[in-house]
């Protein structure tokens, strides 16, 4: 079980005209944000990145919006473990759990997933929070992660595993987050 004291959330690559391109965006831009509002709520530290954003673009709006104080970590490799300020980030957070959503499902997210999951860290993947261009994609990365001992969660699953029960003092105003 994920606990909030040892969680970090991970927001891969939510950019530019590609996340416009993504299998049912709207849902997914819903499920990040919600996951982002949760996180600030519970005082979860969140690390999110931005692949090559001189040529694909910034954060959308729908995300970026919501991370006002978030300095997004810009990366070339696809594996956010690829890039050192990512990793010294990560380590200086000193959690080992780390809640991953994100874009591209079959290709970031999974090899970030893979390269975390071989640094030791837990690692849940958040389902309904991920995606690629085609679903068939997104499905095979799920695939993947799993085989790779990845959980994959959803974000009502997760947030609920962090909170531990409806008597938390802020439940009534998170689960508001995510419905």
């Amino acid at each position: 079980m994920f606990l909030q004291e040892n969680a970090v959330l991970l927001i891969i690559d939510v950019q530019g005209k590609l996340a416009h391109r993504m299998h049912q965006k709207k849902e997914l831009f819903r499920h990040i944000g919600g996951l982002i509002r949760v996180a600030h709520f519970l005082a979860i530290p969140i690390i999110i990145t931005e692949q090559a954003p001189e040529k694909i673009g910034t954060t959308v709006p729908d995300i970026s919006d919501l991370l006002k104080d978030q300095q997004p970590i810009a990366k070339t490799s696809f594996s956010c473990c690829g890039q050192r300020e990512f990793m010294e980030r990560l380590g200086a957070l000193n959690r080992r759990q780390v809640i991953v959503a994100g874009i591209e499902a079959h290709v970031c997210v999974y090899q970030t997933v893979h390269d975390l999951l071989g640094n030791r860290y837990d690692v849940q993947v958040v389902g309904d929070a991920i995606s690629s261009r085609t679903e068939a994609n997104k499905n095979f990365a799920i695939e993947r992660v799993r085989a790779l001992g990845a959980d994959v969660t959803s974000t009502e699953m997760i947030v609920c595993e962090l909170l531990r029960s409806s008597e938390h003092p802020k439940f009534r105003e998170i689960i508001n987050l995510i419905k």
